[in-house]
């Protein structure tokens, strides 16, 4: 017997009342048609129990309207091993489906009597009239909430289908998932163009790993603001970016995704915090143009993790600040990968304080000449080049490839304006010298306080620097004095003719005192020093005996006693003085003749006996040359 109710407007109750029926009198009916009617939830299954009941004649149940939608049906059934009219929930992810028409599965999708949900279609090759079809199951009245697309590359044109049923006002959809769907900032804007036309529906949307472009998140972001929309959750981040886009939210008060700077200075991230930062900035989703992570006690490990992420999304950085953190010559030679990449834009780079030596300098040179076309300015305050990492990086300045406008090298603007100025003197950067001549007053006007600040700074390895002649006052040498107590590299000072006096003397033996005071050559001739000068020397010298060799005082009047004070020092086998120089060549040919004939050092003696000692003219003119210099204090000659 066939039972024909199609199109009868029979809902879940009048499928009951069917199951009801032919359970009390199961032995009649082998085929009951109901297309086009509305099972509701329980329909289809109340009656399909039947099939399984052996004292039922009921052979044939006809549900689906279409023949294409009973076709795929019955695909699927072998598939699944279920009818998918009993599912709530689809998983045809992989291709399951095969070789199916897809207007066939949109036919069993629309059908009343399908009560799916969820449709998962992940890892599938759709194509843009797949997407079509989908779009029309979209448009359909159905009871679908959730469909997952991801890792299918559904590109612009996909989405841009999808998005005509999102448009469809009877579209109920709740909850879209693209994720790695290779959707770029086209597809972002048509899929906020649908929801702007139907903003009632979606309540979550899931696009990440895409590439939104410049535009794309804002897009969608700015629909939240408005009160029809009903979308709760934008998912463009993996969990660990998305840890990170709520740190930093939560810190500058606004969303990474749609700033174009961030800057983080001075918070200390930990491993935790940089790896969930390093997946934000890895992730396309983040445009930032100037990341800044000045003192964030980032190590270099933590660096090494950083820049993976540049490798991976190197397009958009414009500027980044890693100073005042550990990086050292690892992190650096790290960050050198990243510069050599030719997709990377990076044009301001700041690597202030980063314990970086010349091996890091000359990686970097390295990388720029590689991919020379890029960075613009190049910050390496703070760090020590070495003998060589200025002149490496300087000399890209006059490579026509570089664009390399500017190199940070020095720590202060004081440094820098003297720099700049004996640049000009010189006519060459003061940075590529090892030794430096400002005699005769070479420094003009310039104020010494900024020399200092030159002579100081790590990048500035000068050895030797003389000051012959320049009316230095008791201010320039304590100057100096702040130079001789600093970290440098400085071996020698000349200062000769400069009315020192005493009191400039006292004032640089402040910094000959400092353990840190390394200089090996001390000349002080013709300084107008005296008796107290060459004390405060001596003292100076025992506090610190370990560095100076060579100490000229020639010229000067060491009183009663100078001499003999600093000549005890000698003695001393801490001391590292090998050369006191006291006198001019003529007076020192006549101390050394006189030593071999005494036994003694003439300048310590007050009665010297030549007698019966043939001089000759040159003799004489030596032992004159003695006589006359202030260092010789005979009072009884023979």
């Amino acid at each position: 017997m066939l039972f024909r109710l199609s199109d009868c407007s029979v809902t879940e109750e009048g499928y009951k009342a069917l199951a009801s029926a032919l359970r009390s009198n199961p032995s009649h009916l082998i085929e009951l048609d109901l297309t086009g009617n509305d099972p509701g939830q329980s329909g289809v299954k109340e009656l399909n129990d039947l099939l399984q009941d052996d004292s039922c004649q009921l052979k044939i149940i006809r549900f689906l309207k279409s023949p294409a939608a009973q076709e795929a049906c019955d695909y699927l059934i072998k598939i699944l091993g279920t009818s998918p009219l009993l599912l709530k929930e689809l998983d045809l992810s992989e291709d399951k489906i095969g070789d199916l028409d897809w207007e066939k599965l949109s036919a069993l999708f629309m059908d009343s009597h399908c009560k799916l949900e969820k449709i998962m279609l992940n890892n599938c090759r759709l194509t843009e009239k797949i997407c079509s079809v989908l779009a029309t199951v979209l448009s359909s009245k159905t009871i679908l909430k959730e469909m997952n697309l991801n890792n299918s590359r559904l590109l612009v044109s996909g989405v841009k289908e999808i998005c005509k049923g999102l448009k469809n006002p009877v579209c109920e959809l709740k909850i879209l998932k693209l994720s790695d769907c290779s959707i770029t900032e086209e597809g972002y804007k048509a899929l906020a163009s649908a929801l702007r036309s139907n903003p009632s529906h979606l309540i979550e949307l899931d696009l990440t790993g895409n590439d939104p472009g410049q535009s794309g998140v804002k897009e969608l972001i700015d629909l939240q603001h408005d009160p029809n929309f009903q979308l709760k959750t934008l998912r463009f981040l993996g969990p660990a970016a998305d840890e990170a886009c709520q740190y930093v939210s939560g810190i500058v008060g606004k969303n990474p995704l749609l700033l174009r700077e961030l800057n983080l200075s001075e918070h200390k991230l930990g491993d935790t915090r940089v790896n969930q930062i390093t997946a934000l900035l890895q992730d396309k989703h983040c445009t930032l143009n100037t990341l800044i992570l000045y003192r964030c006690s980032i190590t270099e490990k933590q660096c090494l993790i950083l820049i993976s992420a540049l490798k991976l999304n190197p397009s958009y950085l414009r500027e980044l600040d890693i100073s005042e953190n550990e990086l050292k010559n690892t992190g650096v030679n790290n960050l050198c990968d990243v510069l050599k990449d030719s997709h990377c834009k990076l044009e301001r780079l700041r690597l202030s304080d980063c314990s970086i030596t010349e091996e890091g300098y000359k990686a970097l040179a390295s990388a720029l000449r590689s991919n020379p076309s890029h960075l613009i300015e190049l910050d390496l305050t703070g760090n020590d080049p070495g003998q060589s990492g200025v002149k490496k990086l300087s000399d890209l300045l006059q490579d026509d490839s570089c664009k390399l406008k500017i190199i940070r090298f020095l720590k202060s603007p004081a440094a820098q304006d003297v720099c700049d100025y004996l640049t000009k003197v010189l006519g060459k950067s003061p940075l590529l010298l090892t030794e430096l001549d400002l005699s005769e007053d070479k420094i003009g006007d310039l104020d010494w306080e900024k020399l200092s600040a030159l002579l100081v700074d790590s990048h500035c390895k000068l050895e030797k620097i003389k000051l012959n002649n320049c009316e230095l006052t008791e201010k320039s040498c304590s100057v100096l004095a702040t130079v001789l107590s600093t970290k440098t590299i400085l071996k020698e000072l000349n200062l000769n003719n400069n009315c020192l006096l005493n009191s400039g003397v006292k004032v640089i033996c402040e910094g000959l005192k400092n353990p840190v005071c390394e200089l090996e050559i001390l000349k002080l001739s013709d300084c107008s020093i005296t008796e107290e000068g060459y004390k405060a020397l001596a003292s100076a010298l025992r506090s610190n005996p370990s560095h100076l060799k060579e100490l000229d005082l020639t010229g000067n009047d060491p009183g009663q006693s100078g001499v003999k004070e600093l000549n005890d020092l000698l003695q001393n086998p801490n001391c590292q003085v090998k050369t006191l120089r006291f006198l001019g060549p003529a007076a020192d040919e006549a101390c050394q003749y006189v030593s071999g004939i005494v036994g003694k050092n003439p300048l310590l003696l007050r009665e010297l006996n030549l007698s019966e000692c043939e001089l000759g003219d040159t003799r004489l003119n030596q032992i004159a040359a003695l006589l006359k210099d202030k260092h010789c204090k005979l009072k009884t000659l023979k």
